[in-house]
């Protein structure tokens, strides 16, 4: 639920931002790490699915619908040329997902984790966009060229791993979480009201790493909702729902809770503090869904 972006100002009140060399530093390695590891999912793929002499048939749709959604991404500018390109392989796999983990495919593209990236999508453009003008006035808002593929590695990368590897829920979890910390962020940002630092719950300036608010919690649970909702088209999703849901909400806290202590002393930056908080949304919602 962090407020503010993953650079700062406000070092006189002992905030230690992250240095910039640092955090592009962190940034890349992030990007390359998730990139590779995407990278070798798909190629394994044909062979997790124990279905080689269809690895091409199979690919057909999801592929299609990838090139699809990136060209969608790239045309409302949403994202750069390198975050369309990342976001497209991740859609190459969450289209597929569940059906990487057994090799039974989903009876249809709306029963794949695909509505859940889609839901995920819609949330982020129109919260990033909600009083975007207000934003700009302030200095917290995002560029008008999109997201990076750094920001794209941090958010969704995790989801694309976990469908790679057969967990679903904890898949549709990393995406409920990144849908509601953008919603928290974004509309917290623009509804404003009174911003308090998680770990004090003392009143902090607007864009401060780990402050939250009422709009911007409210905006976090309405985010995750709708994410899980729209993932619960598989009926595979059904008996899990609720914990998926607590699982998210849950990370967007860890995220707070990161950006009020180790972001705020310059230690790892938004991108890093994004990936860990789906991530452990994901983990959570996988340990707890096995119960």
């Amino acid at each position: 639920m962090t407020i503010g972006p993953g650079i700062h100002k406000n070092s006189s009140r002992g905030y230690r931002p992250i240095s910039p060399a640092r955090n592009r530093l962190q940034s890349r390695l992030l990007t390359g790490a998730i990139t590779g590891l995407i990278l070798l999912a798909i190629t394994a793929q044909p062979i997790a699915t124990h279905r080689p002499g269809q690895s091409l048939q199979s690919a057909a749709i999801p592929l299609l619908v990838s090139l699809v959604f990136g060209a969608v991404v790239w045309a409302v500018r949403a994202a750069t040329i390198g975050g369309v390109a990342l976001g497209a392989l991740i859609c190459f796999l969450l289209t597929q997902a569940p059906r990487i983990s057994n090799g039974a495919p989903a009876s249809s593209i709306g029963q794949s984790a695909l509505p859940a990236l889609i839901a995920v999508f819609a949330i982020s453009f129109v919260s990033t966009r909600f009083g975007r003008s207000r934003k700009e006035k302030r200095g917290l808002a995002e560029g008008r060229r999109g997201r990076h593929a750094s920001q794209i590695a941090a958010n969704l990368g995790v989801a694309a791993l976990f469908a790679a590897a057969g967990y679903y829920q904890g898949c549709v979890a990393a995406l409920a979480e990144a849908a509601a910390d953008t919603a928290s962020s974004e509309i917290g940002q623009t509804i404003g009201g009174s911003v308090r630092l998680l770990t004090a719950w003392k009143t902090v300036p607007a864009g401060t790493n780990g402050g939250v608010t009422v709009a911007g919690t409210i905006a976090a649970i309405a985010g995750a909702a709708i994410t899980v909702l729209v993932a619960a088209l598989n009926r595979v999703l059904w008996p899990h729902a609720a914990t998926i849901f607590a699982s998210a909400c849950a990370g967007v806290f860890f995220d707070s809770l990161l950006g009020a202590t180790v972001e705020n002393r310059g230690w790892i930056g938004n991108d890093l503090v994004n990936f860990a908080s789906t991530l452990f949304a994901a983990l959570l919602a996988t340990l707890l869904s096995r119960q």
